[in-house]
């Protein structure tokens, strides 16, 4: 069972592509729904300064950081990436269970979104939309890059963490929810 944070975003498109895959999903609004079970967890694009502010409020933060750090497949999209970083620029750390520094919003504005493909390690080239997306400045020890556009890093991996800049929910592709569910 797939936990899909649900507080704001995109969560509703990966519970769809996981559907697909066959896969069923538990949305994650608040502590009580941690109860249920779950033993992988996506954390959506949306708004990185409105889910981490409710993880917080919602007493979701340090729950789902220690599963995280468990050792709990986790793939983060967009904003879920930059929850997970360690380090933030322009903006705080949440989760901070990657070892990798992001930079938020690096593309511009919602005029300066983009569609891009790009190889993924260990998948091959896939479709890549990015929409007010971060990309990572630093990767630190304990983390790989898997993708890059032009000289930016838009994708890594730390143990049974994935972090993408990019929403591959919304491009049809499955092969990434594919890795993230062989975790």
């Amino acid at each position: 069972m797939v936990g899909v944070l649900a507080l704001q975003g995109a969560f509703a498109e990966h519970e769809r592509m996981l559907a697909e895959l066959g896969q069923d999903c538990v949305e994650l609004r608040d502590a009580d729904d941690l109860a249920r079970p779950f033993d992988r967890l996506v954390l959506p694009g949306g708004e990185s300064t409105v889910q981490g502010k409710l993880l917080r409020e919602l007493g979701m933060l340090a729950p789902l950081r220690e599963r995280i750090a468990a050792g709990m497949p986790t793939l983060g999209t967009c904003a879920g990436l930059i929850l997970l970083a360690r380090d933030v620029d322009g903006g705080q750390p949440c989760l901070a269970t990657m070892p990798v520094r992001v930079v938020r919003n690096a593309y511009g504005r919602q005029l300066g979104s983009f569609h891009a493909r790009a190889t993924l390690s260990g998948v091959g080239e896939v479709p890549m939309s990015f929409i007010r997306a971060p990309y990572v400045s630093q990767v630190y020890p304990g983390a790989q890059v898997l993708a890059r556009v032009g000289e930016r890093v838009v994708a890594v991996r730390a143990g049974s963490q994935l972090g993408l800049a990019f929403h591959p929910e919304l491009d049809g592709d499955t092969r990434i929810h594919e890795l993230f569910l062989s975790l």
